[in-house]
């Protein structure tokens, strides 16, 4: 009986996806294909493919080495500070932190599910507000945005961990705080560094955005170069984002090796 309902269940689900794909397709405006040409499809295609290497670097702060490093410097510095603003958020979203109290991480994960519903843009335009235009407006957002992410990451990977040696301190009369130290703490440390890479190679290419908004990095260049349909200068921006991003996702499976 249990099997025919799950079988059940499952066509039922997969035709509930069907009729949702088949509506959001019908909802789509496709006036603008008429405008579409192969002529076009194929200059872009030859623009993407001839980068242009001159871009790499001119001299200014206004080419693509200058530009880049001041992205990774955008991403690395809100990663900073999204980490330690998220110290707090995941205390206090963890489940195993509160026990039976299970009021506490029901605000605080509802917290961070509101800094996480908030776009990096719209960061992004607040902090040039409140700050001014440039790179520390961007950090400030790329942080913000983090903690609703990582907190929750890094919350439930704290309620995953082994109940074992927590229950062996508890009965030999340790305090939380120990507890916390010696048998939290430990078990939590590796996942919690391997989120924060993750979240730091997303935020290079969220950083590759912010520029938009007129907070610092390659971000401006890009939108420019796309308005200009400039394909060869988009073309080496984004082989220069690829290579960033695999060469951060190399060292941070080393440095993951190595925490074991």
């Amino acid at each position: 009986m249990s099997q025919k309902r799950l079988k059940f269940d499952t066509k039922k689900f997969f035709f509930i996806i069907l009729i949702l794909v088949i509506l959001s397709m019908l909802a789509l405006d496709y006036s603008n294909l008429s405008q579409f040409s192969l002529d076009n499809l194929v200059s872009t295609f030859i623009g993407l493919t001839s980068p242009e290497w001159a871009y790499i670097y001119t001299g200014t702060g206004e080419s693509l080495i200058p530009l880049m490093v001041e992205t990774i410097a955008i991403a690395f510095y809100g990663t900073i500070i999204g980490s330690l603003i998220s110290i707090p958020f995941i205390l206090l979203s963890s489940n195993i932190i509160w026990g039976q109290n299970s009021f506490v991480p029901k605000v605080g994960r509802f917290l961070l599910d509101i800094l996480r519903a908030i776009p990096t843009l719209i960061y992004g335009l607040i902090f040039v507000i409140v700050v001014g235009p440039g790179p520390f407006a961007g950090a400030l957002a790329l942080g913000l945005q983090l903690v609703g992410t990582l907190s929750k990451q890094v919350a439930e990977a704290m309620d995953a961990i082994d109940s074992t040696p927590i229950e062996g301190l508890e009965s030999s009369g340790s305090t939380s705080f120990q507890t916390f130290q010696y048998a939290i703490l430990p078990q939590t440390i590796s996942p919690a560094f391997t989120y924060i890479m993750i979240n730091f190679e997303i935020s290079i290419r969220s950083a590759t955005t912010l520029g938009l908004v007129g907070a610092g990095g390659i971000g401006a260049p890009i939108i420019f170069a796309l308005q200009a349909r400039n394909w060869p200068r988009v073309s080496i921006i984004l082989l220069a984002i690829i290579i960033i991003v695999l060469i951060f996702d190399q060292l941070s499976s080393l440095i993951r090796k190595k925490l074991g």
